[in-house]
Order: structure tokens, then sequence, then C-alpha cells
């Protein structure tokens, strides 16, 4: 192992996590001219528990980034099919000015390695198997840089503790962030949480147009047996797989007692044989499943010199179970904020710039966010499913609608009466 000097282990911010959520903040922080420092706890490629499906709003952080999305790899969809009380829907992504009208699918291994290597493009300094063990405190309790260890590709340690420092620190270190519970920021309880498990299959709908969600699961023969609680996914990638997955609210009274990667096997052994949805086909390994934080489930997104985005901060959409998308804006979003930060001149100043992190989220999502806690709670029963699924899927124009709604997909000025319908009703009720 090499050895760092004390200049090499300084920077004006450190992102902790190379995921989307640390990848484009340090993207951004980069292609600004700052010096920053990506610290990420693996080596790449490594794989990450998701469903890999890009809606419209993650594909416009991608072209923004510059990420060449006409290369291979990437497979583009048209949008969502809903299967559900014996409908089949298919739901064209909305057209509309402020977000292109087609999703992507790309498996985790792939594009987080694809992120962070497009940011140490950019300037970025990437440094791989390095594990944080928690935040470096200045006398006044202000984070001040990390603690963290060089581990080799089994995850043993190798040498001493090391020390980076950084006037600013970015916690996306996930669903655990050990940032956070350093400086005390615990998880809220009354915020929604979700369990997600996911395989990949060989499948000949691995190049399907539509990226699909079932919203009935069935224990044996579909509309002759007993309904699974969740709801599943079949994602299709364009390289002879999709991803196929469950996942379950904890507003659900199963969500305690479940065996969620049981339950995955029960409905996918009543699918299409045609389908391929058996362990023979299984790739890349077993199913594994994750905790989706959900409805910015840990606050303060800013606190004494530390930042919180993606996962780390619990920003992942009640409504459909997104993460990426939000990841990618809210790195975004951070990386802007260190940037007018790092250019005044006096820390009470810096300090004003830094709080105004967590105001810009709850403008930008804190009602919507709010709104979805409600759905939620209302997903979690089945009767309101088994009412939704009947009445609501044969109507296209309400399914339009909350596609609209579940996407966080509408035009801010200018768009339809959905859209206004929908910025309303974000605009009225509490921050999350």
């Amino acid at each position: 192992m090499t050895r760092m000097t004390a200049d090499e282990r300084q920077a004006d911010v450190i992102v902790v996590g190379a995921g989307p959520a640390g990848s484009a903040t340090a993207y951004h922080l980069a292609a600004a001219g700052i010096d920053v420092l990506l610290l990420e706890k693996a080596a790449f490629p490594r794989d990450k528990i998701c469903g890999d499906g890009l809606t419209p709003r993650a594909v416009k952080q991608l072209i923004a980034m510059g990420i060449d999305l006409s290369r291979p790899g990437w497979q583009k969809n048209k949008g969502l099919r809903i299967k559900g009380g014996g409908h089949t829907i298919e739901l064209d992504w909305p057209e509309l000015a402020d977000y292109p009208n087609f999703g992507m699918v790309r498996p985790r291994a792939e594009l987080d390695e694809i992120l962070a290597r497009h940011a140490q493009k950019a300037g970025a300094r990437l440094h791989e198997r390095t594990v944080v063990t928690g935040p470096v405190l200045d006398a006044r309790g202000r984070v001040v840089g990390v603690t963290a260890r060089q581990v080799d590709e089994r995850g043993r340690r190798e040498g001493e503790e090391i020390s980076y420092r950084a006037p600013i620190v970015v916690g996306a270190d996930g669903v655990s962030s050990r940032l956070a519970t350093g400086l005390g920021i615990e998880r809220r309880e009354n915020r929604p949480m979700a369990v997600a498990c996911r395989a990949y299959y060989k499948t000949p709908m691995h190049d399907d147009d539509y990226m699909e969600s079932w919203l009935e699961l069935w224990a044996g023969k579909p509309g002759q047996s007993d309904l699974l609680p969740g709801y599943g996914w079949i994602f299709p990638c364009g390289d002879g797989t999709a991803n196929v997955g469950l996942g379950i609210l904890n507003s659900s009274k199963a969500f305690q007692h479940m065996d969620f990667k049981d339950s995955m096997r029960r409905w996918l052994a009543n699918t299409d044989p045609v389908l391929g949805f058996s362990d023979e086909n299984l790739v890349g390994g077993p199913i594994r499943s994750a905790a989706l934080p959900m409805g910015f489930n840990r606050k303060p997104h800013y606190s004494r010199g530390l930042m919180l985005v993606g996962d780390a901060g619990g920003m992942v959409n009640p409504f459909n179970g997104e993460g990426i998308d939000y990841a990618l804006e809210a790195g975004h979003m951070a990386a802007m904020t260190c940037v007018q930060a790092l250019a005044r001149n006096n820390d009470g100043a810096r300090e004003k710039v830094l709080a105004g992190y967590q105001q810009a989220l709850d403008a930008e999502y804190g009602g919507y966010f709010r709104l979805g806690q409600g759905f939620a709670k209302l997903v979690g029963s089945p009767t309101f499913m088994k009412l939704g699924t009947k009445y609501g899927l044969p109507r296209p124009q309400l399914m339009r609608f909350t596609l609209k709604l579940m996407a966080n997909l509408t035009d801010r000025k200018g768009g339809d009466p959905h859209d206004r319908i929908i910025n309303a009703l974000a605009a009225v009720v509490p921050d999350a």
C-alpha cells in the first residue's frame, strides 16, 4: 500500500460513498473546480441491491452530467406496464418540457462504476477500498474530516487508520450512515420504510419496451389462490436478463413476519413459465434484499459541517421506492451549495450558505414526500389495494394521472391540469 502525504489526505470537500449520490456530488464539485476526495469502501465493480430502473427524472440528471446514453449497455424503455385486478395497462412516460419521455435500465454493478469514473475523469480523487469509520470533530464539535482504514480485496484491514481533512464533508454512505449516527442523527421511526429483494433472471423479455409493475402477487394459480403481501417488478436489462424483485412497505401488517425471498419465489413460480423466472435461470447470484429509507427518514440533512445525500438522508420516494433520481438531484444541490459556501470568506457566512441546503431540499421535496407518506399508509391496506386495482386500472385517464403523481413527473410551468393539481398538492401540505 502506498503511503499518502498529508496534502493528499486534504481537500476542499470529502464525499463518503461512491454510489449515485456520492458520485454525482463529486462530479459536480470537480466540474466546478473544487478539490474533492471521493472515498468508497469497496472496489469497482461492486453490486448494490436495487431495481435498476431509471425514470425520466433520473435520465434528465444523467444527460445533464454528460453521460453518453447511446453507448451499449443502456436499455431504453417507453414507460410502465401495470398488472393487477385482472387488468394490464401500458402507460408511456409523459411528454413534458421538464423531463425526457423515456426511461432507462442499467444494473447498479455497472451504473455506479460509470458514475464514479465519470466523477474521477472530471477531477475527483477517488479512493477505493477505503472504509470510513467516523467523523473527525474539532473543539467546537464541528466535522472537519473523517477517519478511515484501507482494506484489501477480502475486506481485511491494511495498515493504520488514516485521517482525511476538509472543511465540508458529504455523507453519501447509505441507509446506515456511520457519519450521521456519529453526530447523533438517527433514523426517524415515523417515516415509511420498505424492504426490497431482487435477482437477475435470463428471460426472453429482456429487451421489452416497458418496465413492469405487478400490483397482485399470487401464492398459487392467479385468481384462485391467496394474495401475497407487497408488489413486484420486472425491469428488462437488454442483455438477456431482467431485474426481477419484490418490495413491501412497513405499513403492511405482514411486514414484520414476512419471508421476503420465499414470497418472491412463490410469486414467480406462478408466472408464465416461458418467462423463465426459476432458480435455474438465476444469474449473478441469489435473491438478495435491502432496506429502502423513505420520505426524509433522517434529518437534518445539514449539521455542523456534514451534509447528507441519498439513502443517508432517507431520500427515497414513498410513492414508488425510487431513490436514484433523488440521489442524483440532491448530489447536484449539495455540490452547488458547497461551491457557494467555499466562496465565502468567513465562517458565519459559510454556515449560513450550508444551512440553506436543508431549506432547498424541503422546498423541492418536502411537500411531495409528505404526500407520499400518506400514500404509503394507504397501500399497506389490502382493501385499498384491491379496490384500487379493480376500479383504478381500467381508467386510463386516472392511471396517467397516477403515473405522474407516483413518478413525480410534472412540468412546473405551463403544465396540463394533472401537473397543476399535483404541484398544488405538494405546495400546500407540510414538509416531510
